[in-house]
Order: structure tokens, then C-alpha cells, then sequence
């Protein structure tokens, strides 16, 4: 990963983009591609379509969603506290004792979500799951009158966007999911756009992936690809209390993850994995046995059908403020990506025998 390409990636995973909230996000991208992309169009919906080569007959789609999970501001209370729902699958544990940052047309405003200390619990209340209604964010407001001059109803929020780097590659924080999936889409177009392409290839950064996968089915609608795959996060199990006999052996470093499964085309998984072997990137392989949670969901069933596959990333501690991945699985994603589309020349070759 060159200098500029790691930049970006920085920049992507602390850009908020709660669903819904997307437009720093898209901005960061655009001002990224603008060197190398061919046309770059937002749509009503607000996804983000960059494109190489895009006269082209054959259409290769590669979508990463741009949204991360969060919270919006519901309610501010007479005390200047601040009670939320959630926007996308929370663990509302993940959320205790967390550093918050409320995203107002104001600028960024600091808080943390917290609780009554344990010395002030009784002891059912020490062993009862906490629910996210019965947390706050407390922004340091005196009362309403001054929180709702920093803040208002509606306003997305995050955890504190921060990184950290770890041995061998490694880098935690939130966000992972799916930042790197529009880091993998919008890189694989920067190197196949040099390699030569027969086909168009349109990388989509998509939105609300996290709240139904909405932003994919519109995009995929408008690009009208024959081909299609998906980046996103996938579990890694190299840590503790991983059922590796349903969700397989993945490992932080071991590579880009290939499915397969019904939601995926053989054909395509197939030239994947022959390009990994002869180009050298390591890659690991798990099965799904139904329709992917993700973005090639709904790009298989778009129009009149996309031969689709996914590429993900392995990750720890998904949907929390540590969630961990590997450098380098980010990079060979990439370049996995970019010899496939420069290896397309007829989506007819795609079509199930």
C-alpha cells in the first residue's frame, strides 16, 4: 500500500457516515478519485459511482458501502442529556463508558454515553443486560436550553473516530466496517484503470448498507452491470469463541476472504481464485448457505440478474470501537480485484453452463 492509497484509508475511517449521513464520506472519495476516474456522479439516493472505461459493453459493478452503524439524537431532556435510537445493529454493551461525537450543522460536538456507577447499582441491576434506551449522552450541557444550542434532534452520532496501529499490520478502531470495502472498490479502480480494460468497470460507494442494503439495489439498477462483487467485512474466527465449524477458519492477514454459496457465481469465483494463484495474493475461502447480509444481496437481483461474488475482509470485534483488520488483506483485496477486471472482456463467459 503506497503512501497515498494509506492517506486515504485514514481519512475514510475518520470520516463519520453514520446511514443516512453519508456525504463526508463521499466527499473524501471524490476528492480521491478525481485523478484517476473517468466520470463521477452522485445519485438522488447519494451514492457515489466512479467509473473507468464506461463505454464499454461489459459491466463489472464493484460496491462498498460507505455507511457505518450509529446512533441519532431522539430526545433532549430538561437537564441538557441527550437519549438516542439506534441506526443500524448496535450491541448496546459495546456503547457503555464509550467517547461519543455528536455530527451538528455546528461542527463536531464531544460526549460520552454512560451509566450510574456500579457502586450505585443494586444487584439486579448489576446482572440485567442494559438497554440502549437507559443510556445518555452527556455532552457536558448544563440544561436543554444549552444543549440545543450545540445540538439538535436528528443529528447523527458516532463513537470518537480514532485509529491505532498494532503489530504485524494490524489496525483497530471504528468504522472498519465498511470503510475498507470503499477503500478496496475505489483502489481496484485506480489500478485496473491502468491496466488496459476491455470492460467497463463502476465502483459504487454506496449507501445505507446498514439499514437494508438500500443504497446497493439503486445503484446497481442504474450501472445495470452483467457482473458484480461486493467488498465488505467479514467475521475473522482467530480469536477466542470463534464456532470456526459454521463460520470457517478466517485469519487477520491470511488474506482477502472468496464465498462461496448460492448468493455467488461460480464462474466468477473461479476466476478469482485463478487469478489469486497466478498473480501470487494469498486468499481464503468460506461458505454461505443463503443470501449474503450485504451489498451483493441485492446485486444479484437486480434487473435481470448479475453474476455476482464477494470479496471480504476478514475483521474482529465487528460493529464496536475496536473492530481490527489487516493492512494487507486490504491491499491484495485490491489488487485481487483490479486483475479481474482487467482479465474481463465478455460477461457472456459468466453465464451458468
Amino acid at each position: 500500500m503506497d503512501e497515498s492509497a494509506r492517506q486515504f484509508f485514514q481519512r475514510l475511517v475518520t470520516t463519520p457516515g453514520v446511514s443516512g449521513f453519508e456525504q463526508p464520506v463521499q466527499r473524501v472519495v471524490r476528492e480521491y478519485s478525481s485523478p484517476f476516474a473517468k466520470k463521477s456522479e452522485t445519485d438522488l439516493h447519494g451514492n457515489l459511482i466512479l467509473a473507468a472505461n464506461p463505454e464499454a459493453e461489459t459491466r463489472i459493478m464493484l460496491a462498498g458501502h460507505a455507511d457505518q452503524i450509529g446512533l441519532i439524537i431522539s430526545h433532549v431532556d430538561e437537564d441538557g442529556y441527550l437519549y438516542t435510537q439506534p441506526v443500524g445493529g448496535w450491541d448496546p454493551q459495546q456503547l457503555v463508558g464509550q467517547q461519543m461525537v455528536v455530527w451538528s450543522r455546528r461542527g463536531p460536538v464531544p460526549g460520552v454515553i454512560a451509566r450510574r456507577a456500579i457502586h450505585l447499582l443494586d444487584e439486579a441491576e448489576r446482572n440485567k443486560v442494559v438497554q440502549l434506551k437507559s443510556l445518555w449522552i452527556d455532552i457536558g450541557a448544563s440544561n436543554r436550553q444549552q444543549a440545543e444550542s450545540l445540538v439538535e434532534v436528528g443529528d447523527s452520532v458516532t463513537l470518537r473516530l480514532d485509529t491505532v496501529e498494532l503489530a504485524n499490520e494490524l489496525i483497530t478502531g471504528p468504522a472498519m466496517d465498511n470503510r475498507t470495502g470503499v477503500w478496496v472498490v475505489v483502489e481496484s479502480l485506480r489500478r485496473a484503470a491502468g491496466m488496459g480494460l476491455k470492460a467497463a468497470v463502476f465502483s459504487a460507494s454506496t449507501v445505507q448498507e446498514e439499514i437494508g442494503l438500500r443504497g446497493a439495489q439503486t445503484a446497481a439498477y442504474s450501472i445495470n452491470p452483467q457482473i458484480g462483487i461486493a467488498v465488505d467485512v467479514t467475521h475473522a474466527t482467530d480469536s477466542p469463541e470463534s464456532d470456526r465449524k459454521q463460520q470457517g477458519t478466517v485469519k487477520l492477514g491470511g488474506g482477502p476472504v472468496i464465498v462461496r454459496g448460492p448468493n455467488m457465481n461460480p464462474a466468477v469465483c473461479d476466476r478469482l481464485e485463478q487469478l489469486a494463484r497466478e498473480h501470487h495474493l494469498p486468499t481464503q475461502r468460506v461458505a454461505l448457505g443463503r443470501a449474503a447480509s450485504n451489498d451483493s444481496n441485492v446485486m444479484q437481483i437486480s434487473r435481470g440478474g448479475v453474476a455476482t461474488a464477494v470479496v471480504a475482509i476478514p475483521n474482529r470485534y465487528m460493529h464496536s470501537a475496536v473492530e481490527m483488520v489487516s493492512l494487507t488483506d486490504l491491499d491484495h483485496a485490491a489488487e485481487l480485484i483490479a486483475r479481474f477486471c482487467a482479465s474481463v472482456s465478455d460477461y457472456r463467459e459468466f453465464i451458468p453452463q
